[in-house]
């Protein structure tokens, strides 16, 4: 008898450690990726080599220590939000005036997330650049560099940023942070300049796969146009994505895919201009990134961010996001634009 238990016991234990073993060997993690616009994140210091003076303690701003303190608080209380308040893995910025800034915003508000910065300074005049963070104790920054983009009437704009990071699983996954020229002047007289930015990060792409055309590509940032417009659906060549039509077969050629493109067919944005939705904020994925085995994209997981404390609530810009400013009057809110953020499976090597 006491044989039979013991028999019964091993053969329990041991499925046990089995099944143990093979979830431990097929397990996944979630990964967020996300991009939020930080409108005008400054500091309150007098930098002679840009064009800071709206953000000193002197402007009609009144931008002082304390008032930069709260920004930083604010906008560090929505990415620590993201991911089930863990914060998302990969986060790229926009409108940062200077690493000093991320490293500060880092090491006070985010210091328990394990973010690494990858940062360049840029010649945009203003000194409103483009950031990344992304967990260290996930992946392994492997190189970057950044693109500058030579526009037809020579005004200096930001650069597009890349970072090869390296995950567990050995795959390089090449991360383009973008914000391409603004619609100063109106959106046909301004729209060649962000053909231009398109054409440089297309020029990247095509670089990249023919390099490999397994290559893992996700561009993200405020494109300053929508996935319907030339230089998104055009130039840089970047398609609808339906859930339901992703081709299992790889093409030739990797195509891009704009995760975003869904949520402006419904009518949905990320920034709101006078009353009217525009979906500037994307995210774009190769092919690849559909389809590969050990890092994917989780289809639809795009989704624009917005918990009930980034949002207006009365008034005019009702259902906008809460800004830190309207005009020069101060509100004390967060930014003019809602994050937006996807989600990717990584799989872990057996």
């Amino acid at each position: 008898m006491k044989q039979v238990i013991i028999l019964v016991m091993f053969f329990l234990f041991g499925t046990n450690i089995i099944v143990s073993q093979q979830k431990k060997s097929s397990a996944a993690d979630t990964l967020v990726v996300a991009f939020y616009n930080q409108e005008n994140l400054f500091d309150a210091v007098d930098d002679p080599q840009k064009e800071d003076a709206d953000f000193l303690p002197t402007s009609k701003k009144e931008w002082t220590e304390e008032r930069f303190d709260k920004k930083m608080a604010n906008m560090s209380k929505v990415i620590r939000s993201m991911n089930d308040n863990k914060g998302p893995d990969i986060i790229g910025v926009c409108e940062v005036e200077n690493q000093a800034v991320l490293e500060t915003m880092v090491e006070k508000y985010l210091s328990d997330l394990n973010y690494q910065i990858v940062y360049k300074e840029s010649p945009d005049n203003r000194g409103i650049d483009v950031g990344l963070l992304f967990r260290k104790n996930i992946f392994k920054l492997a190189s970057m560099h950044a693109d500058t983009v030579e526009l037809p009437d020579k005004y200096p704009t930001r650069l597009i940023l890349n970072a090869n990071l390296v995950t567990p699983n050995d795959d390089t996954l090449h991360v383009f942070v973008n914000h391409w020229p603004s619609r100063r002047g109106g959106s046909d007289a301004s729209e060649i300049s962000r053909i231009t930015a398109a054409k440089v990060l297309r020029n990247e792409v095509e670089s990249l796969f023919a390099a490999s055309n397994k290559s893992l590509f996700l561009a993200m940032g405020d494109f300053n146009d929508e996935p319907t417009n030339i230089s998104i659906k055009d130039t840089l060549n970047a398609l609808p994505l339906s859930c339901d039509d992703i081709d299992k077969s790889k093409s030739s050629i990797p195509h891009l895919y704009n995760l975003a493109y869904g949520k402006k067919i419904h009518g949905e944005g990320s920034y709101k201009y006078q009353s009217e939705w525009d979906m500037l904020d994307q995210i774009i994925v190769s092919e690849n990134l559909l389809m590969n085995e050990s890092l994917h994209y989780v289809c639809p997981s795009f989704e624009i961010y917005k918990p009930d404390f980034i949002v207006t609530h009365s008034g005019k810009y009702e259902g906008a996001p809460f800004p830190t400013y309207g005009g020069n009057r101060y509100l004390g809110g967060y930014s003019d634009h809602f994050p937006v953020l996807a989600k990717f499976v990584l799989k872990k090597k057996k």
